[in-house]
């Protein structure tokens, strides 16, 4: 009976962490998703994970302030498929918080072009889950060329 009980409990236990770490991997894998289709210049693929309402904004320090960036995804869409050179970009240990149907990802990134070093930073995403799955609200990243920690990843090997 105790042995039933302790079974009972285990399942019930594993049944409420599986939950939320299945999410947070169905987030972070909508953010892959978004990375791999800048890879490939895909805006078809972009388009599917981005809300179309949606907007992106980027911030690069300057020595005289901020330099902020930003467009629509539609507007980025439309860019990474006339875009030629290759890109990468590359995430580690992701902060994801989960509340239902909201997201967010926090998470430092490197950035290739052409298999150099372009920049590293912080990338910060809003997703929201509709019924085709998570989608990208919106995302603001840092562009940061220079102070850049190692990354945990190695050197750049591949450009998918």
């Amino acid at each position: 009976m105790h042995i039933r009980v302790a079974v009972i409990f285990a399942a019930f236990c594993f049944a409420l962490v599986a939950q939320p770490q299945a999410e947070e991997k169905a987030v972070l894998a909508a953010v892959q998703r978004l990375f791999d289709a800048m890879a490939s210049h895909d805006r078809a693929a972009a388009q599917a994970v981005l809300m179309s309402e949606g907007r992106y904004f980027s911030v690069r320090d300057s020595g005289a302030g901020a330099a902020i960036g930003g467009t629509t995804h539609g507007e980025f869409a439309e860019r990474l498929a006339g875009g030629k050179q290759e890109m990468r970009e590359r995430m580690w240990n992701p902060r994801v918080l989960v509340h239902g149907r909201i997201a967010v990802v926090w998470t430092p990134y490197d950035f290739h072009r052409d298999r150099k070093f372009s920049h590293c930073g912080v990338d910060a995403f809003n997703l929201i889950k509709t019924s085709e799955g998570w989608k990208i609200a919106g995302f603001i990243y840092t562009v940061e060329p220079t102070g850049c920690p190692e990354s945990p990843l190695g050197p750049l090997t591949e450009v998918r």
